[in-house]
């Protein structure tokens, strides 16, 4: 039973780094945590940066590192989004905790075992305002025997006197080389066989997010078998094939509105997200060479209100379609040139 199990694991946990100096590509964060464990001395701490950088492996990694196994579970408190962290969720659950004071007699280990306990807030940036006021009095109280860290992906929208009292640590998206040696070790792992051309897809459509580019290998793995190609893992991630979107953007250049519905209908009826097109959509229009930039900055604007509309729950069809037409007239009006004033 034992190896049915192991095998079933999702390898972003069986390959999340279990220590704070092998999180990759965070030197800065790293070599400042190294001396926080060395010394037992921890303040407050916020984390922030894009997902998939290590954020959440290294706080879990400095806390598991700081208490070891034993005590990890009477002195860490971990709530992610899947909690709910409203304004009663601080004033109980979290209060209860972080009030009660910890024991000096633990297990003679190899741990620095400091006297404090820890509270991971994962995903602060999704905390109402209300409950981040009320935890800021909660900080200031308990703050002899407990330290919060907090992780969000945007800073700005964790309020100014929670983030004054953190130590910030940056998280930088990660290179498409620190990626690529992280994959082919998992490959190496696990006895697949990724070729240059499928690597650097998998990192182009993970977008510096390892933990994306990690699933997307496992899932691929799981319907491909141990070889895997380019075409595999686009299949498995919800992009859309480039073939797709360069057929509705010449559709759009060639004015014939029949033809632009028609890619349209196509599109909508392979059950691609429109959402996701419109992703891949600005990115190859801000790249290309034969649009001027006056047309760009009008499909742009054009992409910018339909995204909002597709979140507001606007019909999918109508917002690509308007898309399009869009495009078509940016494409239509030639533009003749800008005048400056001096």
């Amino acid at each position: 039973m034992a190896p049915m199990l192991h095998s079933s694991q999702p390898w972003v946990e069986k390959y999340r780094p279990k220590q704070v100096k092998d999180v990759a590509h965070q030197d800065e964060v790293v070599r400042v945590l190294t001396n926080t464990l060395e010394t037992g001395s921890c303040p407050h701490m916020l984390f922030y940066g894009p997902p998939g950088t290590g954020k959440t492996t290294t706080a879990l990694a400095i806390a598991h590192q700081l208490f070891g196994s034993e005590l990890y579970k009477s002195r860490v408190l971990e709530l992610n989004a899947s909690d709910d962290r409203g304004i009663n969720v601080v004033r109980t659950k979290i209060k209860d905790f972080a009030a009660v004071a910890v024991g000096t007699n633990h297990p003679k280990s190899d741990y620095p075992c400091p006297p404090f306990k820890i509270i991971v807030l994962d995903e602060a940036d999704s905390m109402t305002e209300d409950a981040q006021n009320a935890l800021r009095r909660t900080m200031e109280t308990y703050s002899k025997v407990t330290r919060f860290f907090f992780i969000c992906n945007y800073i700005s929208r964790i309020i100014e006197p929670l983030a004054s009292r953190c130590a910030k640590f940056r998280f930088k998206p990660l290179s498409e080389d620190i990626m690529s040696s992280r994959i082919l070790y998992i490959c190496k792992e696990e006895g697949l066989n990724l070729d240059d051309k499928a690597l650097s897809t998998l990192s182009s459509i993970s977008q510096g997010d390892l933990r994306r580019a990690i699933t997307y290998l496992q899932s691929a793995a799981r319907l491909f078998g141990s070889s895997i190609s380019s075409k595999d893992l686009i299949s498995v991630s919800g992009v859309v094939p480039s073939e797709v979107v360069e057929a509705l953007l010449a559709a759009c250049k060639s004015g014939n509105f029949d033809l632009a519905n028609k890619e349209v209908n196509n599109f909508i009826a392979e059950g691609y997200p429109v959402s996701q097109m419109l992703n891949q959509l600005i990115d190859i229009i801000v790249d290309k060479d034969d649009i001027s930039d006056e047309q760009k900055a009008r499909i742009c604007k054009k992409l910018g209100e339909v995204d909002k509309r597709l979140v507001d729950g606007a019909d999918e069809y109508l917002q690509l379609l308007d898309v399009a037409s869009n495009t078509m007239q940016a494409f239509a009006d030639k533009p003749e040139g800008f005048a400056y004033e001096a």
